[in-house]
């Protein structure tokens, strides 16, 4: 008998005009020992479907038809205290940011003894030992020492495995993970993938893992089912799903994953998935705004030149300079960045990746070394109209495009807003009609500019923060994890239109990632870091096929393994 069995399941938010059915006749089922991906763009009704299985659904949610049953016993209908009593004991739930889902003001040791207790009948003693060893468990060191620490004072990889702690601490029979691996660097993914495969091998425990991300499909699961609208679209062993799809929006999905092994040109259009993205009319960028005007001075040589970079932040300030303390971020970075080129910057969450994009744009002052640009030392520049004008040629796009735009103002003033401030344009006439161009080249339309960004989905978001940085038309962009807030879709189609705007506009670009796979399909060359030092520069190939730094070979072998995927698109576009 499956542990989890799903039948037939409708998920309903009644509204005041209308009902919306997030989730329509799904059947699923999960098996001690094995691990089901969940797989589909935000939307689809993922999480819907575990916060159905575990009784969360947000009010006014309600499970409007089907059953759900766990080892035989219908769930989905019992009383508020019994699924209360179910959450922890019988399901556990590993949530996507674990920072948000542990309690800041209380230690990791309380938390974990009160979910304990709660669900076991032990003491306070024995509840505290059963806490050190989860933790040890779960491959935190030191555990009798750390277990006394607050959530922030963990890494992001630690915090989620005090999350994972937590949803085993009363042995539950099943185990969701919602997006568990999201926002962690590919070395800490590959150890926490490696752990819930673990988990569920020694304990018999089933699990429903909840993703956009083919590559934790591939790595950890045994059966893949993918939705797309509420719907089940496809369902079926792993190998089967990612290997010969049947669907088309599940070809649609592998289609547009970045490869690490082969790289292509560009990624396959997902008109399965959604038909924007392309310019709504042609523009010959050579006599148009976009690509007039653009006199800036030829330089000989690399357009960027960084050398001996230092970045240091204060971590204890004192009257007494032998007392202060000092966190370097960047240590003595050397590398060129050539005019047309896009150079990619690789490595783990604190390896001085942004902020070297930071010292560049100016965000930031170095305590060290130089940043020389189009043949300008950019630290020794102290005339505000010369840091202006070189600015005008730099702009930055961000990780989260919700977060770098303005909620109160339209999108027409936000993409304007440069233009007036650099004195672009001649007239109120002429800067409306280059906003209207930017968000048609960007594949949004002119109407667009009316409304605010909370009216979009975050790939369209992600466009207002391209359609901007082009404003002061740059010659250099700086992407700093511009897609992996990204759906596999989406990711696709702006990259795509990353290296369009690139042949069309001569852009120089700086592309920074911890997603290998990505700065392969984009880059030219790339440096890896790590602790805030430089460990090698090469091109792209090269790279890729004969690492020569040790951390660099590391970081390719723990990428997830696409080798199960189909690789029919692959015929279709190669590089």
């Amino acid at each position: 008998m499956s542990v989890l069995d799903i039948h037939d399941l409708k998920v309903e938010f009644p509204g005041r005009k209308s009902t919306f059915v997030a989730v329509h006749g799904v059947n699923l089922k999960v098996e001690a020992g094995k691990i089901l991906g969940v797989v589909g763009e935000s939307g689809a009704g993922k999480s819907t479907v575990g916060n159905a299985v575990i009784g969360l659904l947000q009010e006014p949610g309600r499970v409007a038809e089907g059953e759900i049953f766990l080892h035989g016993q219908r769930i989905d209908n019992l009383p508020d205290k019994q699924k209360r009593l179910m959450r922890g004991r019988k399901i556990g739930m590993i949530f996507q940011d674990p920072l948000t889902s542990l309690d800041p003001l209380q230690t990791v040791e309380s938390q974990l003894v009160e979910t304990i207790r709660t669900h076991l009948p032990l003491s306070n003693k024995d509840a505290k030992a059963r806490a050190v060893q989860l933790l040890d468990s779960v491959g935190i060191p030191n555990p009798a020492e750390r277990i006394k620490q607050y959530p922030h004072q963990f890494s992001g990889g630690m915090r989620q495995r005090v999350v994972i702690a937590l949803a085993l601490c009363a042995e539950p029979e099943l185990v969701i993970a919602d997006e568990p691996t999201t926002a962690l660097d590919v070395s800490i993914q590959a150890q926490i993938l490696e752990l819930m495969k673990k988990l569920c091998t020694e304990r018999n425990v089933a699990m429903m893992v909840i993703t956009h991300d083919m590559g934790v499909i591939a790595d950890i699961t045994d059966h893949v089912a993918v939705m797309y609208h509420g719907e089940l679209v496809e369902y079926g062993e792993t190998t089967q799903v990612l290997g010969a799809p049947k669907h088309p929006y599940t070809q649609s999905l592998i289609s547009a994953v970045p490869r690490p092994d082969v790289r292509i040109n560009r990624f396959p259009q997902v008109n399965y998935i959604e038909k924007a993205g392309t310019p709504t009319k042609n523009i010959d960028i050579s006599t148009h705004w976009l690509g007039q005007s653009r006199d800036y001075i030829k330089v000989d040589g690399p357009l960027v030149r960084i050398t001996d970079l230092d970045m240091r932040f204060e971590t204890r300030g004192s009257i007494i300079p032998s007392r202060r303390r000092y966190f370097n971020a960047v240590k003595k970075v050397s590398f060129d960045i050539h005019e047309g080129e896009t150079f990619g910057v690789v490595g783990e969450s604190g390896s001085g990746k942004s902020t070297i994009a930071r010292l560049i744009t100016g965000l930031y002052h170095p305590t060290g070394g130089s940043i020389n640009f189009a043949g300008q030392e950019l630290t020794s520049l102290k005339d505000r109209r010369e840091v202006l004008a070189m600015r005008r040629q730099m702009q930055m796009i961000f990780q989260d495009p919700f977060s770098s735009l303005n909620a109160r103002m339209r999108v027409k003033d936000i993409i304007a807003e440069p233009i007036k401030f650099h004195k672009l344009a001649s007239s109120n006439a002429e800067v409306r009609q280059i906003v209207a161009d930017l968000l048609d080249h960007v594949g949004l339309g002119a109407a667009a500019g009316e409304k605010f960004p909370h009216e979009f989905s975050g790939g369209q978001r992600q466009r207002i923060s391209i359609a901007r940085a082009l404003a002061t038309r740059p010659r250099f962009l700086i992407c700093d994890e511009p897609t992996s807030a990204l759906d596999v879709s989406i990711q696709a189609q702006i990259l795509n239109l990353l290296k369009d705007l690139q042949e069309e506009l001569g852009l120089t670009m700086l592309f920074i990632s911890h997603d290998l796979a990505v700065i392969r399909q984009m880059c030219n060359r790339i440096a890896v870091m790590r602790h805030g030092e430089l460990c090698e520069v090469a091109d792209c190939d090269q790279l890729y096929e004969n690492p020569q730094h040790d951390y660099t070979r590391e970081l390719l072998s723990l990428m997830p393994s696409m080798e199960l995927l189909s690789r029919a698109d692959l015929e279709q576009a190669p590089a």
